[in-house]
């Protein structure tokens, strides 16, 4: 290798820590994505920090409670009223037997399930099977209710009862009907204006013959055993 004039054998020497490296130039893009990207980590610690304290104090829950007391005061209580059955009038009006002794005053409802013995029942044939109505009242009067009117029903209801029995009763007679239609198996229960206590049983084309005692007994007790409430969802009135 030949050496320049006037460096008399001497060779270049590198100096100093610094080297040229050669390599992309930075994007602007990348800076702007990792800036949105620190934005939204510090909105959603903001967030977080902001459900805690909630959560912690209690806000949330006094928030639904509040809501939930001005939606009792101020809503009205759901009642659903009995309907009343435009059939079941005609065997209401042919029923004119006194309430039984002891029992709901003309005009007062009572769903309380009450004894035999204070319950008033008329019985009616709406088939075309004879006899029926007298034998299903003397079955009815052995078990201590209180027999009224036996007889054909109404022309309103006259075969056209297609279940086993009909029980109408009136507000006074809720509860003794529950009790009436736990004798049949599958009876309707339906209610009319009647003002005493007296229950009509008006056969039906599918009935043969009461249910047993032990089974009414059993039909009895799930009628009147309450429903269980249920329970409010977390967060719901």
């Amino acid at each position: 290798m030949l050496t320049p004039q006037g460096l008399k054998g001497k060779q270049y020497r590198i100096t100093g820590n610094s080297y040229p490296r050669l390599g992309r130039p930075p994007r602007k893009s990348k800076k702007i994505l990792a800036a949105i990207g620190s934005l939204l980590a510090l909105a959603l610690i903001a967030l977080g920090g902001v459900q805690l304290v909630d959560i912690f104090s209690g806000k949330g829950k006094h928030s639904t409670a509040q809501a939930c007391a001005t939606t009792s005061a101020s809503g009205k209580p759901l009642a659903a009223p009995v309907a009343a059955s435009g059939a079941a009038s005609a065997p209401a009006a042919a029923s004119g037997a006194p309430a039984a002794p002891g029992g709901p005053a003309p005009g007062s409802t009572s769903t309380a399930v009450p004894q035999p013995p204070t319950v008033t029942v008329n019985v009616y044939n709406a088939t075309a099977k004879a006899g029926l109505a007298a034998r299903t009242a003397d079955e009815l009067k052995k078990r201590g209710f209180v027999i009224g009117k036996v007889g054909n029903a109404p022309a309103a209801l006259d075969k056209k009862v297609p279940g086993t029995a009909q029980v109408v009763s009136g507000p006074a007679g809720l509860g003794a009907a529950k009790l009436l239609g736990s004798q049949v198996a599958t009876a309707v229960t339906t209610a009319d204006t009647r003002a005493d206590a007296t229950v009509d049983f008006v056969i039906g084309d599918s009935y043969a013959d009461l249910l047993d005692p032990t089974q009414a007994a059993a039909a009895l007790a799930l009628a009147t055993k309450p429903s269980p409430a249920a329970s409010p969802a977390p967060g719901s009135c």
